[in-house]
């Protein structure tokens, strides 16, 4: 993996968490650690050099595939033809390393996700 170069200006890839009414709500989901989950993506972005910043909202919408995630492409990614993925039931730690190491290599437009992360892409909710 190749990191992505980032030009003066230029917006890293982004995920945004959803942490609303459903989504990190432990009556939702009991038994997962939350708040680990959002500390390990931003201890990820820290640790990224800026290749990579994370934010969180309080409702995506599709609560029914709650944890809902979105990887919004980079700069780069963007130009090449990348546009966000949504991700669903994104709770689990083999769904953070697969968004991990796809954001790493430089996600949406940059690099195909994995196929297993591929199956938990979602619809955006229609406004």
């Amino acid at each position: 993996m190749t990191p992505v170069p980032i030009r003066y200006g230029a917006r890293p890839c982004s995920l945004v968490v959803c942490r609303g009414c459903c989504c990190g709500d432990p009556r939702k989901n009991p038994g997962m650690d939350h708040a680990g989950q959002l500390a390990r993506l931003r201890a990820a972005a820290a640790a990224s050099g800026g290749r990579l910043l994370v934010r969180t909202s309080d409702c995506l919408g599709p609560c029914a595939q709650a944890n809902v995630l979105v990887v919004q492409p980079s700069t780069e990614g963007r130009r090449r033809g990348g546009r966000a993925a949504w991700i669903g039931w994104s709770a689990d730690d083999d769904c953070l390393d697969e968004v991990l190491a796809w954001t790493e290599a430089g996600g949406p437009g940059v690099s195909p996700p994995p196929a297993t992360l591929a199956l938990q892409m979602i619809d955006p909710p229609k406004n």
